[in-house]
């Protein structure tokens, strides 16, 4: 492509102030932005990012379908919930109007599994206008690609098993509350651990009416069992509070965490697969007490057993880079809804975006 890669920018929250920065380093251009926060509508995106004024204000969601029309991007980045069903209008839109979309929605990673009917109502659209939706961020690497390059490494594997922790004041009110942070135990067993105290026959039939909530390693497992060939044969999550024994502030919630409360959830999720090997990965995310911090574990058994640990990653700017460098492979992309491991890997762009677009 001979010229700047035209980015739209839906969601202008934490995620956005780096995803728009590296946006314009990598040698692109902003050419929309969208959000439903009156707070920040009709402000000049250079004064959310602490930079001279760019020439792009923040449209109104209701405005959406009107100003993709007429800036008409070869991208959209969206980054605002953590489910693809509270996706569904924008991930539509940009599938009617042909343009190409890629969100942090955590869900997005690998939805075929968890809600199948709307991912392939997307799928379709997509394919009808030509464009490509697929969903990227932390797990395309610290959960994905890093664990199938070890694979790649091993003789015979028996078992992967990972665990990540990540402090969900980071990433804003939706995940928090998707965490369960900031409920009692009573509340938290009701309206999160509840919805996994089922047979797999009843999970399948949420799965199927688009109403399951699927955690973080849910889409991973299965993200993780189509890039290694593997054929699932059951899947199993369930979620535990995680407290803490003092108050905790949370300033995304707006709210002190009483000590006992749930400050978040670890998330289970078992997978068995035809050819024998097992995944079981746990997701960790709270919000933090003054002595916690993240870390990234897996380990691959075999012959022979690996483990690697990422101590403190940085989770928010590998997240955004990871989506950033990805733009490329998206406009390359075949078609449809298209899960991240089918693009081939992840890798780091030192040349302007355009450059790598066919």
């Amino acid at each position: 492509m001979e010229r700047k890669i035209r980015v739209v920018q839906y969601g202008v929250g934490k995620m956005s102030l780096y995803t728009m920065r590296y946006v314009y380093e990598k040698g692109a251009e902003i050419v929309g932005a969208i959000d439903v926060n009156p707070n920040v509508i009709g402000k000049d995106i250079g004064e959310i990012l602490g930079t001279e004024n760019k020439g792009v204000t923040v449209t109104s969601a209701e405005n959406a379908r009107e100003m993709l029309q007429e800036v008409k991007p070869d991208i959209a980045i969206v980054t605002t919930m953590s489910l693809i069903k509270d996706l569904e209008n924008p991930l539509m839109l940009c599938a009617e109007l042909g343009i190409n979309a890629i969100t942090t929605c955590e869900e997005a990673f690998y939805p075929e599994n968890s809600n199948p009917i709307l991912t392939k109502k997307i799928d379709e659209l997509a394919k009808k206008n030509n464009c490509t939706i697929t969903g990227s961020g932390y797990q395309d690497i610290y959960w994905g690609q890093l664990i199938s390059s070890i694979a790649g490494s091993t003789q015979k594997i028996t078992k992967i098993k990972g665990s990540s922790s990540y402090n969900v004041e980071e990433y804003g009110i939706a995940l928090a509350k998707a965490h369960g942070a900031g409920l009692t135990l009573e509340a938290f067993d009701k309206e999160v651990a509840s919805v996994d105290k089922i047979s797999d026959e009843e999970r399948q039939k949420i799965i199927e009416s688009g109403e399951y909530l699927p955690s973080y390693m849910w889409n991973v497992n299965g993200w993780l069992c189509e890039k290694l060939g593997l054929t699932v044969k059951s899947q199993k999550q369930k979620c535990v509070p995680q407290t803490y024994k003092e108050d905790l502030y949370s300033s995304t919630l707006g709210m002190t965490v009483k000590a006992g409360d749930a400050t978040g959830m670890s998330a289970v999720v078992t997978t068995e697969t035809e050819e024998g090997i097992i995944i079981e990965s746990e997701c960790i995310g709270k919000v933090y007490a003054p002595d916690e911090f993240d870390k990234n574990e897996w380990t691959v058994y075999g012959e022979p057993d690996t483990t690697i640990v990422v101590a403190k990653p940085a989770t928010v700017e590998l997240t955004c880079a990871s989506v950033v460098n990805r733009i490329p492979d998206v406009i390359n992309s075949k078609p449809g809804y298209v899960p991240t491991c089918e693009f081939g890997e992840l890798t780091f762009k030192v040349k302007p975006l355009n450059e790598y677009v066919k």
